[in-house]
């Protein structure tokens, strides 16, 4: 895990109160989920600056590979990434990356987690399914990772420790509620995924093993 400090060539988890003064120290937070999860509005809604979104209209060429079904109002979809920043103090800022959701561009995976401490992987309980192929990835590669339940508006709500029974996520894996539409939401969510970095950076080593 990287956190990289302006200032310095130097990695590590340095807390915001533990940082020299004058010193910022960026983490990176990966967020990712199944297609239509809501990955592009979390990182907009969190975002203090305009987002970076490298979404494309969905053609005729996506019929029968992408799985439209589920979300019929949707008619875009990010092909490379989303990128935001939250500045959550004067000496710790946070870069967010969101992934794409389709397997056709799930290649890029791979260098969109490269230095990142943390991810997010945001659930859609009306397809929990598509919630696998993040977990086993960031599962495989060793980061630690939260799984944080999107609050879609007229569906049925799901607690925390039904969505974790049905996904068997083991119990150091937080799960936790959110709005992705919400700035404070997604404020949170990114916070509890950052100190959970942390909890994992600090935990003993028979632990992590």
């Amino acid at each position: 895990m990287d956190y990289v400090r302006s200032d310095s060539a130097s990695n590590g988890i340095v807390p915001k109160n533990g940082a020299p003064k004058g010193r910022i120290t960026s983490a990176k937070i990966v967020v990712a989920g199944g297609f239509g999860a809501g990955k592009t509005t979390f990182v907009g809604a969190v975002s203090e600056i305009d987002p970076l979104r490298t979404e494309a209209l969905m053609t005729s060429a996506a019929v029968g590979v992408d799985r439209t079904e589920a979300v019929p109002g949707k008619f875009a979809t990010t092909v490379a990434m989303d990128f935001g920043r939250l500045t959550l103090a004067e000496d710790l800022v946070l870069y967010v990356f969101g992934t794409p959701g389709q397997h056709r561009f799930w290649f890029m995976w791979d260098d969109l987690v490269c230095g990142a401490v943390a991810a997010i992987v945001l659930v859609d309980t009306r397809r929990l399914a598509d919630s696998f192929a993040s977990i086993d990835f960031f599962e495989s590669r060793g980061l630690p990772f939260l799984i944080a339940i999107n609050q879609f508006q007229d569906t049925r709500q799901h607690g925390p420790e039904q969505v974790r029974e049905a996904l068997k996520i083991p119990a150091a894996v937080e799960v936790v509620t959110c709005d992705a539409r919400s700035p404070e939401s997604t404020k949170q969510t990114l916070i509890a995924a950052a100190e959970h970095a942390l909890a994992e950076h600090h935990a003993p080593r028979s632990r992590k093993a």
